[in-house]
């Protein structure tokens, strides 16, 4: 058996790899793929192997990790000869033995106590003596059996310590025998009637034994106490954060330049102009600005800079009162609170709103707190760390100069969004935090997610997977399946786990494109240009060179002939390709995008573009944005959206839609417009019959039926009148002649067959739906 535990290292290759990276790291990278092979392996020798590895890594990771415990627990029930695993259990036992004596813990005692207090130390002392004598024999038996353990082990130092603990342990059960039973004697002297200080003396000599042998026990422990590492300083707490990089190189050099003139200011420098200490922290959501402010201010505080390491966290809600004189104080006492620390505004570009009115006292907030930084009374006193999206704080620093210039551009401090790896490992690292480890299967759900998930600036980055994970989690937990699986089951997240509840659509973007009336060439045009993307897309993965993308495009045609429906189905094409991940449609018109002030105009337009980013931006009569009229605000429409365009790649996919020459004219007003669409559509007219088909369709939704007399007189209208192929036209009339059969059936007094002629629209019904329209 032992000759067989000794092979089984080298009965597979992956084991080797796993047992070199342990001597060399102290854990293993990959663990998931190490429970995997647990949660298959059925010997149980082998998989006692397993799962000891899986206990040293995790202590590799976490000192005290309650699941490598559980682990050797395993491993040991199902081979008790696995010395490795008695070896690590007896060792990962030993911090727990430390705990024992500490129930001997005893009030002091002084003679010249009053009877009352005496009778009640008295009783405090018996108390404690029985409750650990009550369980003493069960914490020897297991100091004996850990000893046991210990004695089959190559090294022998285990064996002298738990040797120590044996004895001193029984020495202290004997000692606080002694103990009791001086106690006792001296509550009877107190309320008998010959008390005198003998007893006192007694007890005395017994509670000064007792914690002669609490010492001598602590002592055995100082040793592995000394191996336990201090509390990381904040610098180390930065350096050892995922990703960053940009961010940790600054905060280094400002915090090497701090402690050089400390040390220059010790030396008996002059330091005459002292660097601020305010500080400007961009970034998105999610990208760690609060933690950051956080670690400043102990960093100010670990370097003498601040008396104080505390953050006083506020906001717009916090300062800016609701009337006059209200905002002043709100800030004021927010400021004393910070003296001696950091006072922290988080999306400090919200207390300067665009179009702020007399009723709004944001600017008295700003206003007041350059006053307070600057003044005699708390300038120099605190430190002030403002921080928001990166493009709202520079124009909200624009608008402020005296609030700028408190704040050096060195002390600009930008958090870019993490890279999906980085996401990775921060999922990783939140559900190692909660005892879960991630699946290599679960990781690249994961990644799906964020990608579905980062579409704007609005992405969440650490936040939004920290979510993420937390959901899985719980869905995990919800699944009553797991009540009774094994014990691996409960701490491994897979990719299920992740997987969301994503909307069931039957209909796939062919076959609703298939189903459209008419259209022939714009459906051959649609199924050209999808298979191009299809194709760049396989070659992309492949590793092949590939022919740019053009999707933005231009739908010409006459009103209703079926633009936004082939729109919406372009945007689920995109979103089938996983070009776009959202492959949502936002239809818009010029009201959208021009406002009636100067500078309004651009704002209002990126706000709409937000909205379509991962999807489709669909612009309706987009030829009126060329506006031919002086102060126009059209042209600033067409040149933020070329801008956006450029900055979003593929993110944003923009048609649009209009007559054939007047959008013609748009494009030609814009060079930068012109050059972005490559794809035009025109889509013509619906025929008599097809526009005949969409009626028969349209009526068909609600269950009517068209009679052949119906049919026909509309074939005739169609044919003869010019409706210009309006689809909108088509279904316009349905609704007229359902109007005019509801107004002829309701006319007819106890109609039997009325549920039977509800059903059809008559010819009389299109006669007088043509004559409305």
């Amino acid at each position: 058996m032992n000759l067989q535990r000794n092979l089984i290292p080298n009965q597979n290759t992956q084991w080797q790899q796993w047992e070199k990276e342990l001597n060399d790291t102290g854990i293993i990278k990959d663990e998931s793929r190490l429970i995997s092979a647990i949660s298959l392996e059925t010997q149980p020798i082998t998989l006692s192997y397993l799962l000891t590895l899986a206990a040293l890594s995790r202590h590799g990771r976490h000192m005290e990790d309650s699941l490598a415990l559980a682990f050797l627990d395993n491993a040991l029930k199902l081979d008790p000869d696995n010395q490795r695993a008695k070896e690590f259990m007896i060792r990962s036992e030993w911090m727990k033995l430390k705990e024992i004596l500490l129930p001997l813990s005893f009030p002091p005692i002084r003679e010249t106590d009053n009877r009352t207090a005496k009778k009640k130390t008295a009783e405090q002392y018996i108390d404690v003596c029985q409750s650990f004598l009550s369980g003493a024999d069960q914490q020897l038996n297991k100091v004996q059996n850990s000893l046991d353990l210990a004695s089959n082990m190559v090294d022998k130092a285990p064996i002298h310590k738990y040797n120590q603990l044996y004895h001193l342990l029984s020495a202290a059960m004997e000692t606080t025998g002694s103990l009791l039973k001086a106690a006792e004697e001296y509550d009877q002297s107190i309320t008998g009637v010959f008390h005198t200080s003998i007893f006192y003396e007694n007890l005395k000599m017994h509670l000064l034994s007792v914690e002669e042998i609490k010492q001598k026990w602590l002592q055995e422990f100082d040793e592995m106490d000394n191996t336990v590492q201090t509390a990381e300083n904040a610098l180390d707490q930065l350096n050892n954060m995922i990703g960053m990089d940009s961010v940790k190189k600054r905060v280094n050099d400002f915090y090497r330049f701090l402690k050089y003139q400390k040390h220059r200011k010790e030396l008996g420098f002059q330091v005459r102009d002292e660097l601020s200490l305010n500080m400007i922290l961009t970034g998105n959501p999610g990208t760690g600005k609060t933690t950051l402010a956080r670690l400043m201010a102990k960093i100010y505080h670990e370097l003498g800079v601040l008396p104080r390491e505390e953050v006083i966290e506020t906001d717009r809600s916090q300062l800016v009162g609701s009337f006059v004189g209200q905002t002043e104080e709100n800030v004021r006492a927010v400021v004393e609170r910070s003296i001696g620390g950091v006072l922290f505004i988080d999306e400090a570009y919200s207390l300067k709103r665009e179009g702020q009115t007399g009723n709004d006292y944001g600017q008295t907030a700003i206003d007041t707190l350059v006053s307070l930084m600057t003044g005699s009374e708390y300038g120099g006193k605190f430190a002030v760390i403002l921080a928001g999206y990166p493009e709202e704080m520079r124009t909200f620093l624009d608008a402020n100069p005296g609030l700028r210039s408190r704040f050096p551009q060195s002390n600009f401090i930008h958090l870019p969004d993490y890279s999906n790896e980085e996401l990775n490992h921060i999922a990783e690292k939140v559900a190692s935090e909660n005892d879960y480890i991630l699946t290599e299967e679960a990781k690249i759900e994961i990644n799906h997610r964020i990608d579905q998930e980062r579409v704007d600036e609005t992405f969440g980055n650490a936040r939004t997977v920290h979510n993420i994970v937390l959901e899985a989690i719980f869905k995990k937990g919800a699944d009553t399946k797991a009540i009774n699986e094994d014990i691996l089951n409960f701490m491994l997240l897979n990719n299920d786990d992740f997987r969301t509840e994503r909307e069931k659509n039957t209909d796939k973007p062919q076959e609703k494109l298939n189903r459209l009336i008419g259209l022939s060439s714009i459906k051959v045009e649609m199924r050209s240009l999808i298979s191009f993307v299809k194709m760049q897309q396989f070659r992309r993965k492949k590793g092949l060179p590939i022919v740019p993308i053009q999707l933005h495009a231009v739908f010409t045609g006459n009103p209703g002939t079926g633009k936004t429906t082939v729109a919406k189905i372009y945007a689920e094409f995109l979103k089938e390709c996983g070009i776009l991940k959202r492959g949502h449609l936002i239809v818009a018109s010029r009201a959208d995008f021009v406002a009636g002030y100067v500078g309004q105009t651009a704002g209002k337009t990126k706000k709409k573009i937000k909205e379509a980013l991962g999807g489709v931006l669909f612009i309706d009569e987009a030829y009126s944005l060329f506006g031919q009229t002086t102060g126009d605000f059209g042209k600033e429409v067409i040149d933020t959206l070329v801008d956006e365009m450029t900055k979003h790649n593929e993110n944003l996919v923009v048609v649009l839609a209009g007559y054939p020459n007047e959008m013609d004219e748009l494009l030609e007003s814009n060079p930068g417009l012109h050059s972005r669409f490559k794809k035009f559509l025109q889509f013509p007219d619906y025929s008599p019959d097809e526009l005949l088909t969409i009626m028969t369709a349209y009526a068909d939704r609600f269950q009517y039926q068209l009679t052949k007399e119906a049919k026909n007189l509309l074939k005739k209208t169609l044919e003869k009148e010019n409706f210009k192929g309006n689809g909108r036209f088509a279904t316009n009339l349905v609704d007229e002649m359902i109007q005019a059969q509801a107004s002829r059936l309701m006319d007819i007094e106890e109609d039997e067959n009325l549920f039977e002629n509800s059903k059809f629209l008559e010819e009389d019904d299109v006669k007088k739906a043509l004559s409305k329209l």
